[in-house]
């Protein structure tokens, strides 16, 4: 009976399938930085080196794998979205990290813009007030090795006081105002950037600088829309 030698084949099989997968995934986020980042008009080598090394397909539904390199948002669960490649990409390069930066991410969604992040900083501290969500993205953010990314599930609103102050912060979910208890961890000549505006109305991604001597400065970057921030009603 050849049952060994088909199970070898089977095997042999399901490994070169899951290496054709994963070449393919690779070539489509190439394809994606190229096509959709860089032609677009994002310069920053360190942002498109950081967008061609996370693998965005572990941070979306494995149903929709198939549409990670896409450029547009896609559901996550809980009536959240993982961000379009593009804007994730645009917001990071607008911060001008370096890496001895530290950030704070209010909003961690799939945790996939935590990890573009942490391919260029120091440290990121990100919450996500969902905590199944949170929880799922510190998961996966723990198995691709991203160590220096801390995730908890809570009011982003609040920041995380004892962790700051931050060096930069990014809000991914449409706020209604400027946040002042994040301005307050922000430190003199840090740099925040946020979609502002109502729910289902007009969004603009604004980039906030805190001068070294405290005042604030804001510059319209472009229009977006975004999923509005969730607050904590107590």
């Amino acid at each position: 009976m050849p049952r060994i030698p088909i199970l070898l084949g089977m095997l042999t099989i399901a490994v070169s399938s899951l290496v054709v997968a994963g070449e393919s995934y690779r070539e489509r986020r190439m394809q994606m930085v190229t096509e959709q980042i860089a032609a677009r008009g994002v310069e920053d080598q360190t942002v498109l080196r950081a967008m061609r090394t996370v693998q965005r397909h572990h941070f979306v539904p494995e149903p929709l794998r198939d549409q990670a390199y896409t450029d547009r948002p896609l559901p996550i669960g809980r009536e959240q979205t993982i961000s379009q490649p593009y804007i994730v990409a645009f917001m990071t390069e607008a911060l001008d990290l370096g890496p001895h930066h530290r950030v704070y991410e209010l909003g961690t969604g799939s945790g996939y813009q935590a990890a573009v992040l942490a391919e260029i900083v120091e440290e990121v501290y990100t919450v996500e007030i969902v905590s199944e969500l949170a929880r799922r993205a510190r998961t996966t953010l723990q198995e691709l090795g991203y160590d220096d990314v801390h995730v908890r599930a809570g009011d982003g609103w609040a920041g995380w006081p004892e962790a700051a102050p931050f060096d930069r912060i990014i809000v991914t979910a449409a706020a209604p105002e400027l946040p002042q208890t994040l301005l307050d961890q922000l430190v003199a000549g840090g740099k925040m950037i946020l979609p502002l505006g109502p729910d289902g109305g007009a969004q603009e991604l604004i980039l906030v600088e805190k001068t070294e001597d405290g005042r604030v400065k804001t510059r319209e970057l472009l229009p977006v829309r975004f999923v509005p921030v969730t607050r904590d009603p107590r």
